[in-house]
């Protein structure tokens, strides 16, 4: 009767007898939604069914909706925390099948297309944004080889150590545009497996306030500014290791650095506060709109013509993701002309 009435709605129905007839189909024909007794050939199979599908990396994703006259609260909390969509008692109206399964593919069309707006928004930032970033030092690099390999006896040592000196700060602008691409791009992949996040989760910074004075000196000191930055930094571990501890801070401060002028403040702060470490940077630069704010992530710029180093926005991404991962949160508060704070809170490290 549920396939008589499904086909009748136009839809197209594969059935099977039993759970191992079942998922096989399943993985054979990849359906765009499967409907499963909880009871076929013995009690509980559906449960099997469920539990052998959502292993499956292909068949994973199918809204699956179990079916059962026995249904209370106990056997739905169980299905759902197997990785059901939805539960459907029986015995159930025609009306209400057709109004289940069109939930159902209402929402899998509305992620999908979702997902679809995000990939295609990021193809076009990275196919208009990636070549430029990346051509500008390369052009730097190129074009003083070629004058250095042409026209060297012509030079003066100071001309050559000029031409050295832009092609190394070229070639670092490009190593670390590069790093930050397949940085950012690892933590795209951690963020899919739940093992790789907990592992995350367990580490912790032994000498954050060492890691973020050296951190900070290091970009006050790229940037010419030693004198415009204030830290003040207490021994508060976070629940996060070392590597991405500094690799977050450095972003922030690099940032903070970036968007404002010379002979303006950047302060820099972290401490503890309850079962959280709380770490700042605040800058007086140009700031965000609020518009810019909603809209910041990897691979967006903002004001191109006025910031020529602006990179691909993958800092900003990348300390975010970082904070995330770690259970933590990252707020920016910011207006235009007055500068910004970034406030990150993380978990603090349990003590062993």
């Amino acid at each position: 009767m549920i396939r008589l009435a499904l086909e009748h709605h136009g839809f197209e129905v594969i059935e099977a007898a039993d759970s191992i007839d079942g998922t096989a189909k399943a993985r054979a024909h990849l359906p765009d939604l499967i409907l499963c007794d909880v009871n076929m050939d013995k009690a509980g199979a559906g449960y099997t069914t469920l539990s052998k599908l959502r292993e499956d990396a292909a068949t994973a994703s199918i809204p699956f909706i179990l079916m059962t006259g026995l249904a209370d609260a106990g056997g739905m909390r169980h299905a759902m925390e197997m990785g059901a969509d939805d539960y459907l008692p029986k015995p159930f109206k025609v009306d209400e099948l057709y109004a289940t399964v069109a939930a159902r593919l209402r929402k899998v069309r509305t992620v999908r297309e979702h997902a679809e707006q995000k990939l295609t928004s990021l193809r076009s930032h990275i196919s208009l944004m990636l070549p430029h970033e990346m051509r500008t030092p390369l052009n730097g690099i190129i074009s003083n080889a070629e004058l250095l390999a042409t026209a060297a006896a012509t030079l003066t040592p100071a001309d050559i150590a000029e031409m050295g000196q832009e092609i190394s700060k070229s070639s670092e602008r490009l190593e670390r545009l590069i790093e930050n691409f397949l940085f950012h791009a690892r933590l795209e992949i951690v963020a899919t497996d739940p093992e790789s996040v907990n592992a995350l989760r367990a580490a912790r910074t032994a000498r954050p306030a060492e890691l973020l004075q050296q951190a900070a000196v290091e970009q006050a000191k790229k940037f010419g500014r030693l004198l415009d930055l204030t830290v003040e930094a207490a021994d508060a571990s976070p629940a996060m290791a070392e590597e991405y501890f500094k690799k977050t801070m450095t972003e922030l401060v690099q940032n903070a650095f970036k968007f404002s002028l010379p002979g303006t403040p950047v302060q820099v702060r972290l401490a503890a506060a309850d079962n959280e470490i709380e770490f700042f940077v605040r800058d007086a630069g140009r700031g965000f709109s609020t518009e810019q704010l909603r809209r910041i992530g990897a691979y967006v710029q903002f004001e191109r013509k006025m910031q020529d180093e602006q990179g691909l926005g993958l800092g900003l991404a990348i300390a975010q993701k970082l904070v995330e991962l770690h259970g933590g949160s990252l707020v920016i508060t910011s207006g235009t002309g007055i500068g910004s704070t970034v406030t990150v809170k993380l978990p603090a490290a349990k003590n062993n």
